[in-house]
Parts: structure tokens; sequence; C-alpha cells
């Protein structure tokens, strides 16, 4: 393993983010605190509590993911495809330089920087609502594998994108109104019967039930179920950048 390889992508890329570095915290703070308005004030003025836990304080690790998800497509996403767009790809390639090298400077990069916002967006929070983390070690991991692995779902799609416009359209189409209907701003429980059996086949569902249970010790699935699913939905995504860099899709002309 070529550390110094990785090291050179994953200072490039993080020296990117620092240039902005108000415009990456300035956007998702405001979004945020927008959100606590209207949800948290509109309607937890109406829904006190959701077993047991103030509504302010439940919609936060829904709040969270929907960040770090996007997050995590967005830096990915766009880190790998502007080599592509500017053709600095083929140096990548034509160097002694292995894939799972490029991939770890890619999505290290973009992870780290999905981590800095969503540390951000959790401190904000407790601004406006007494946040209690029940279990910070699991509260961790589930942050860390959600950066990793949609880093690495933002990275395939960075590669199989065309132009700037393709980067959003999985993320506005399908990622976040997954979200929105996993369960960020409700308890699956609250649903009727037949909606509560259609969001169980929402995988996002399973993310936001798990980093919830890692703050209040509730779920809506078992948390060995969410777990698993992070760590399936982690090893396919693997799976699929190994097969892109061997068959070189969308990475030779």
């Amino acid at each position: 393993m070529n550390l110094t390889s990785i090291a050179a992508i994953y200072r490039f890329e993080m020296s990117r983010f620092f240039r902005t570095l108000l415009q990456s915290f300035l956007s998702p703070v405001l979004s945020t605190s927008l959100y606590f308005v209207v949800f948290g004030a509109a309607i937890g003025s109406r829904i006190e509590q959701v077993e047991g836990v103030s509504y302010g304080a439940f919609i936060v690790p829904g709040l969270v993911m929907l960040t770090v998800i996007t997050q995590s497509i967005s830096n990915a996403a766009f880190g790998i495809y502007f080599p592509k767009f500017i053709g600095t790809i083929y140096e990548h390639l034509s160097a002694p330089v292995h894939f799972l090298e490029i991939l770890a400077g890619y999505v290290g990069a973009a992870a780290t920087k999905t981590l800095f916002i969503g540390t951000v967006i959790l401190v904000t929070a407790t601004f406006f609502v007494d946040l209690q983390v029940a279990h910070p070690l699991a509260m961790l991991a589930f942050l860390l594998l959600t950066c990793l692995s949609f880093a690495l779902f933002g990275f395939i799609i960075g590669i199989w994108a065309k132009s700037f416009e393709q980067l959003q359209l999985v993320p506005l189409l399908i990622v976040t109104p997954l979200v929105f209907l996993g369960g960020a701003f409700y308890s699956v429980e609250m649903l009727p019967p037949f909606w509560q059996t259609v969001t169980l086949f929402n995988p996002v569902l399973y993310l936001i039930s798990g980093f919830r249970w890692a703050f209040f010790g509730m779920a809506d699935v078992p948390v060995a179920l969410s777990l698993g699913a992070v760590g399936l939905f982690f090893l396919l995504c693997l799976m699929v950048i190994w097969w892109i860099f061997r068959t070189g899709w969308r990475l030779r002309s």
C-alpha cells in the first residue's frame, strides 16, 4: 500500500474543502436551523413527544443523516468527476497506483469532510434542544459507516456521471426522498399498517433507525439489522468499484 499516493490525493481534496470552509459549514448550519424552526417549532408545538422523546430532539438523528448522506455523495461524486472532466484522471490510471489507493484518497477525504459537517450539525442542534446520547460509541460507529458507505456510493455516481447535472440527479431524485420517507421526521409506528410495511423496503430507514437508537435507545427496526444493512451496502459499493476499475467502465474514452 503506497501511503504517499493516498496522502497526496487526500491532502489535495481537503485543501479544496478548506478553501471554501465558510461556505461548507454555513450552508448546513442555516439549513439545520430552518428545519428546527419549521419542524421543531411549528410541528413540535402540536407533537410534543414521540415515544417519550421531545419532537425537537427526535428529529435530530434524521437531520444529521439527511445532511451526512447528501454531503457524502456530493463530496465524493464531485471529487472524482472533476478529474474526469478535465482529463487528469488518466494520470492516476497510468501511474503505478493501485485503485484501492485512489479510492482511499478520494473516499477518505469525502468522508472526513462529511464527518466535520455532521459534527457541526450536532453542535448546532444543542442550541435548539436538550440532546443526550445514550450510546456514544454506537453513534460514532453509525456516523462513520454512513460517511464511508455513501462516499463510496458518491464515488460510483461521479464515475457514472457524464455531466454536472447528472451529479445531482441521484441525490435529488432518489436519495433525498428516501431520507424523508425513511422516518427522518416521524416514527414508523405513526403510520398506518400498510405504509409501515412499505417503509420497511426503504433502505435508508435502517440507517436512521440505528442512528436514532444510539441517541435515545429506541428504534423502528432491530439495531443488528441496521448494522447489517450498512455493512452490506458498504460491501456492495466496494464490489461495484472493483468491477469499474477492472473493466475501465466510464474511465476510458
